[in-house]
């Protein structure tokens, strides 16, 4: 039961009031729903998460949307109206775990801040997203990714040695913030179920990137100076060779990374057979990470020379077979297309209502061999009937008054 299930029934029976919206809270819910609670994403009945619309094209959401909203329920409350905002209190009486992450003060203002919601239930674990940290100076100031990238180190660490500092291209303060408060939601669930007590759980974007550059700290604090960039190498210190190569077709993407292990002086032995360079095996002037170190730029053209006789997936192959770290560069088409991702639940097609069939990135974590199922992203307001039925008891007349009067879509 449980393989069939693929970890769905990890969280059977938690409910999740999802008052989030674009990135950072929606992974963070989603993971969950992946895991088997029941989230219910609470939107504004005329527009919903503004994710919705990235897009532009009305009535169709986007897919930003839908590849952070799946496995979760959408209903839509005007919480302007006295009515809805009691509603959406009633709603947290009846949930485990509440997520917001609104702008600094907004949630506080609708009404719905921690001391309200946890005084209506003392046991619910109550969860926001910040930009950054209470007692930070910029407590009250907006975040995005990006900005949380800037002031929490990693772009600090990212780009050519001596250029400008660039933005990683994951989503590390949006979906990065958002596993760090999965899994501490996880915990506090765990506590709850023992003791009964509830929690207050707070993360700021700027201080979830520090978690992501440890390594960056401990070469500071080996350096006694600020950890620089790295290019493609790492900023624990560069092993040559360790980085891209280019590759036969000479495209934008037409790279194999490959890297020698300054713990394991095999590679570097495995690659210069790999290259039919077998006459360097043991050669003083290139043995060890510190003399290749010093003729850096000729080890790299050794190998860049031999890569471009291949593709990036034969070079992957060869070196990889040979037991030294190698890997194509590939890049969102090239990902999505390859079959083994779908047949491995890792990237399934599902079928959306109004979108038809789509690919998505599901979870990665196997349950008993296989990864959860995946449901398409709700339509908005497309449970509101069903979760006040089965969360709150109201009969459908009630419900039908309450549309009525705009209190929901």
């Amino acid at each position: 039961m449980e393989a069939r299930l693929g970890g769905q029934s990890c969280l059977s029976g938690v409910r999740i009031l999802d008052l989030t919206q674009f990135e950072a809270g929606p992974s963070c819910t989603e993971a969950l729903a992946w895991l088997g609670a029941e989230v219910v994403k609470v939107e504004n009945p005329k527009s919903g998460d503004p994710g919705r619309s990235l897009g532009g094209k009305p009535g169709v959401d986007d897919p930003y949307f839908l590849l952070f909203n799946a496995n979760k329920k959408s209903v839509t409350v005007n919480l302007k109206d006295p009515k809805g905002l009691q509603l959406v209190k009633d709603l947290a009486k009846q949930a485990d775990v509440f997520v917001e992450n609104f702008a600094p003060g907004s949630i506080e203002r609708l009404g719905l801040g921690p001391d309200v919601v946890r005084a209506l239930n003392p046991s619910i674990v109550y969860c926001q997203v910040k930009g950054f940290g209470e007692g930070s100076p910029y407590e009250n100031n907006l975040a995005f990714d990006m900005i949380a990238q800037a002031c929490g180190g990693t772009m600090s660490i990212t780009g050519e040695r001596d250029g400008r500092p660039l933005k990683p291209g994951p989503s590390l303060g949006d979906t990065g913030t958002g596993m760090l408060l999965a899994i501490s939601i996880l915990g506090a669930l765990y506590r709850r179920k023992e003791t009964g007590q509830g929690d207050h759980l707070q993360v700021a974007m700027q201080d979830a990137m520090l978690h992501y550059i440890r390594i960056a700290f401990a070469t500071q604090h080996r350096t006694g100076k600020a950890s620089g960039r790295a290019a493609d190498s790492s900023v624990s210190g560069a092993n040559p060779p360790m980085g891209t190569f280019p590759c036969k077709g000479g495209g934008l993407n037409d790279y194999v990374y490959v890297f020698t292990s300054r713990t394991n002086p095999e590679h570097w032995r495995r690659l210069l057979a790999v290259i039919g360079r077998e006459d360097l095996i043991g050669d003083a002037r290139y043995d060890s990470p510190a003399a290749r170190a010093e003729r850096a730029d000729e080890v790299n053209a050794m190998i860049a020379t031999w890569t471009r006789r291949h593709t990036k997936h034969e070079a992957m192959e060869i070196i990889g077979a040979a037991g030294i770290p190698a890997g194509a560069v590939l890049d969102t088409m090239e990902l999505s297309t390859d079959p083994t991702f779908e047949a491995r639940g890792i990237m399934p097609t599902i079928e959306h209502p109004v979108v038809g069939r789509f690919k998505m990135v599901a979870w990665p974590v196997r349950h008993s061999g296989s990864p959860p199922p995946v449901a398409p992203a709700p339509l908005l307001g497309a449970d509101t009937d069903d979760v006040l039925a089965h969360w709150l008891d109201l009969q459908p007349d009630a419900v039908g008054s309450l549309r009525a009067a705009g209190v929901v879509g």
